[in-house]
């Protein structure tokens, strides 16, 4: 079982001169779809709300085979506007509620929440990891998962909800000291790290607690394609050729891609960390460059759509 923790919402696309078209959405939840539609049995843990974009999330979630075990509460459900560009960019504005009070019923240092004990491995990221007060819900879950799960992160920083650098660094580091495998845009850790070279910032982060920490940690660079360190070393990779439709979602189906490879080859759970610290820079190449193809399918149609692992095998 893996399982992904934060936020659902509903992403309203607004093209120049045209209504709003709303699309389910949500950085975590855009993972679990995608690690669905590559064939995992995966359980998604965020809240929406009963109303009907509640309903939309609720039924995509469905529709693509994610196991839905939190029923929706009374609050609205969060909304995104994502606003295009004439090149199909995204910028973002928020209208949205993060809280997950379920999930503090196994506060950090007693017997695991049930909905987290058979997990092998654990994703998080983006606002579900910043904004209180479910941010320090999902920690203590981390810290439940991390004795027996492989731990993901993205920290999908978005400054128009968390506009405090100092804090987000801090609630960025708490996760990547937790992490086994930590995914990040050039974007994100400029912002971070202001006037640091994102690469030395990635290096700094696979050196976190010694031991401890990142095992991979990638670096998303648009069109100039991922790059990624382990301890073995570092690789890149080309960006496939495509005409770009639009970037929403693209970091959200690279990360689900990069986390079913690794499920495919085996290194996750907790028992698996010895493993996936060893990897090769082969391996690794191998690795980036399934998720860099996930990406590229997606930027390629409109909205958060990843691919299927039939498409991936085309």
């Amino acid at each position: 079982m893996l399982t992904v923790i934060g936020e659902a919402l509903i992403d309203e696309v607004v093209r120049m001169g045209q209504d709003p078209v709303p699309h389910v959405g949500g950085s975590p939840m855009n993972v679990a779809v995608g690690l669905a539609r590559l064939g995992h049995p995966v359980q998604f843990l965020g809240r929406f709300g009963q109303d009907a974009y509640g309903d939309m999330v609720a039924g995509h979630l469905h529709a693509n085979g994610v196991m839905v075990p939190l029923a929706a509460d009374s609050q609205a459900t969060s909304v995104a506007r994502a606003v295009l560009d004439a090149d199909g960019a995204a910028t973002y504005e928020f209208d949205l509620d993060w809280s997950l009070p379920e999930l503090g019923a196994g506060a950090a240092g007693t017997a695991p929440n049930y909905m987290l004990a058979a997990t092998t491995l654990l994703h998080t990221g983006s606002i579900a990891t910043m904004l209180a007060p479910g941010a320090a819900q999902v920690l203590d879950a981390v810290v439940q998962a991390h004795p027996h799960a492989t731990i993901a992160y993205d920290p999908n920083c978005r400054p128009s909800i968390i506009a405090d650098v100092s804090y987000a660094r801090d609630q960025a580091e708490k996760f990547v000291r937790l992490a086994d495998v930590v995914k990040a845009s050039d974007e994100d850790l400029a912002w971070l790290y202001p006037g640091v070279d994102p690469k030395e910032s990635a290096r700094a982060w696979l050196a976190t607690g010694g031991s401890e920490g990142p095992a991979i940690v990638v670096v998303t660079q648009g069109g100039d394609g991922p790059w990624a360190v382990c301890a073995a070393g570092e690789v890149s990779c080309a960006v496939p050729p495509i005409r770009v439709a639009d970037t929403v979602g693209a970091g959200d189906s690279f990360m689900a891609a990069l986390l079913s490879t690794l499920v495919d080859r085996e290194l996750d759970g907790a028992q698996r960390r010895s493993e996936l610290r060893s990897m090769s820079t082969d391996t690794l190449s191998e690795v980036i460059g399934y998720a860099a193809r996930a990406a590229a399918i997606t930027v390629s149609r409109a909205g958060a759509n990843p691919p299927s692992r039939a498409e991936l095998q085309d």
